[in-house]
C-alpha cells in the first residue's frame, strides 16, 4: 500500500517522542564537554599497540608481520621491520617493528587490522577527541603514540580483553613448556654424552694391538751358514 512505509516511520518517531518522557536516562540532556558519557563497550574509533610491560616500546606485542599494513583497504598503516630480534615479553626472540605509523586522516575505523592480527598486539581504540591544528602532520601518528598498556585495553573493552589475555596465557604456558623441554632434553643429552665419555675412559683403548715380541738374537753359527759364498 502506497504511504506504508511514511505511516511506519512516523509510529516509530512517536514511540521515541513519548519514551523520551518515561525514560530516566533521557529525561536530562547532557551538557557535553563539561558532562561526559562513558563510551559504550563496543565503541571504536582509531587502533592502538597494546603492549604488556612497564617499557612500552620493549613490551609491544607487534613483531611487525605486516599483515595489517597489507590487509588495510585505505592503506594507512606503515611499518619497517627490524632486522635484528629481541626478546619479547614472553621471552621469545622475535622481530620488532622499527617504524609503526598510521594516518588517522585516512584510517576508517573499519577493524580489520584488529581481525587479521594473529599477536592480538593492535586493537580498537574509544578515543575519539583527535583535533588538531595540524592536518596532515597531526594525525600521523608513530608507535610511541599509538603505545597503550593492556590495562587500557581492559578498562575500555573488559569483556574482549578478558578472551584475548586467556589466549594469550594458553600461548605463553606453551612457550614456558617448550622451552623447559628444551632445556630438560639439553641436559640429559650432555648427561649421556658424558657417561659415554666416562665408560669408554674406564674400558681404556678400545681395538688396541698387542706389540709383537722381539726377534730372537741368532747363533754365529747360523749366521755363518746363512752368508753366500764368496
Amino acid at each position: 500500500m502506497l504511504g506504508t512505509g511514511i505511516l511506519r516511520g512516523m509510529v516509530e518517531t512517536a514511540k521515541n517522542f513519548a519514551g523520551s518522557y518515561h525514560d530516566p536516562e533521557r529525561l536530562t540532556t547532557v551538557e557535553y564537554p563539561e558532562q561526559r558519557i562513558a563510551p559504550k563497550e563496543n565503541a571504536r574509533q582509531f587502533p592502538f599497540l597494546v603492549h604488556d610491560t612497564e617499557d612500552p616500546m620493549k613490551g609491544l606485542r607487534c613483531v611487525a608481520c605486516q599483515i595489517c599494513e597489507k590487509e588495510c583497504p585505505p592503506q594507512c598503516i606503515y611499518i619497517v621491520k627490524s632486522k635484528d630480534k629481541r626478546a619479547d615479553y614472553k621471552g621469545q626472540m622475535q622481530l620488532y617493528p622499527v617504524t609503526f605509523d598510521i594516518d588517522l586522516s585516512v584510517c576508517m575505523s573499519c577493524q580489520i587490522c584488529v581481525e587479521v592480527c594473529p599477536f592480538e598486539s593492535i586493537k580498537m581504540d574509544t578515543e575519539f577527541e583527535l583535533s588538531n591544528t595540524d592536518r596532515f602532520g597531526g594525525l600521523l601518528v608513530n608507535k610511541h603514540q599509538l603505545a597503550k598498556s593492556n590495562e587500557h585495553y581492559r578498562k575500555i573493552h573488559p569483556t574482549e580483553a578478558a578472551v584475548s589475555d586467556a589466549a594469550l596465557a594458553v600461548e605463553v604456558a606453551k612457550a614456558q613448556a617448550k622451552a623447559k623441554a628444551d632445556v630438560e632434553a639439553k641436559a640429559k643429552a650432555a648427561a649421556e654424552a658424558k657417561a659415554k665419555a666416562e665408560a669408554a675412559a674406564a674400558a681404556g683403548p678400545v681395538g688396541a694391538v698387542a706389540p709383537a715380541p722381539a726377534p730372537k738374537p741368532s747363533s754365529p753359527a747360523a749366521a755363518t751358514a746363512a752368508a753366500p759364498a764368496a
